[in-house]
């Protein structure tokens, strides 16, 4: 038997007869905030390139993928080898210059093969023509921002008065890494002398900037 299916086994037994009673009383809503803390110390673990603790990162992350492929399970939906089997074809689909007749030299070729197989997928499961609809609900304030401003950017959707591109253009020609954690930072520090909380003035602001976006898209259509 392998580490994965040994994993798989001792997840099962946490959560079958005789098992964890913590773990059994769970369900997919009450563990929900478990994988955004994780990946948030995973993502510590990258920043600091420290290998040694990100090796126990990942397996808190993948517990968490174990976790509720196991409850999808005893559901009768799902289990690891369809998440993994589902990963697989994904990884093979979207890289037609590996296993198929596509030919990429470069990564930004790869890339675009990539971007461009998931826009078509994105297409075929869509069930409505909302520009943002795919887009995470419960990503951080940051990401969500950096989600709606790339699609925008890339789709070269119209935008309207709470979008003042020139400023953007202005400030990115100044920034580095560098300045641009500073000046995070510096605004955070100001939000908190101020009392307010930063995390909601960028998720506010950014939804104001979705939903006025998409009124201009919709207009724009036929």
């Amino acid at each position: 038997m392998n580490a994965v299916e040994e994993l798989l086994e001792t997840m099962a037994r946490l959560r079958g007869p005789g098992g964890c009673p913590w773990d059994i009383d769970q369900d997919h809503q009450s563990i929900a905030q478990c994988l955004v803390d994780e990946c948030s110390e995973l993502l510590e673990t990258i920043d600091k390139l420290d290998m040694e603790h990100m090796l126990e990162e990942l397996g808190d992350v993948l517990l968490q993928v174990v976790f509720h492929a196991q409850m999808a399970s005893e559901a009768g939906y799902f289990d690891f080898h369809k998440v993994a089997g589902e990963l697989n074809e994904k990884l093979i689909r979207r890289h037609p210059h590996v296993f198929g007749d596509e030919d990429s030299k470069t990564p930004d070729q790869a890339f675009h093969h990539w971007e461009k197989i998931k826009a078509q997928e994105k297409r075929n499961h869509s069930r409505s023509n909302q520009i943002f609809k795919e887009l995470p609900p419960s990503l951080p304030a940051l990401l969500f921002a950096y989600d709606i401003y790339k699609r925008i950017q890339k789709e070269k959707l119209p935008t309207g008065d709470r979008v003042d591109q020139d400023a953007i253009d202005s400030l990115a020609n100044e920034l580095d890494e560098e300045a641009a954690g500073k000046l995070l930072f510096d605004l955070v520090a100001a939000c908190r002398l101020k009392g307010i909380d930063p995390e909601s003035a960028v998720r506010r602001h950014a939804r104001r900037v979705q939903e006025e976006t998409e009124i201009l898209y919709q207009a724009q259509q036929p």
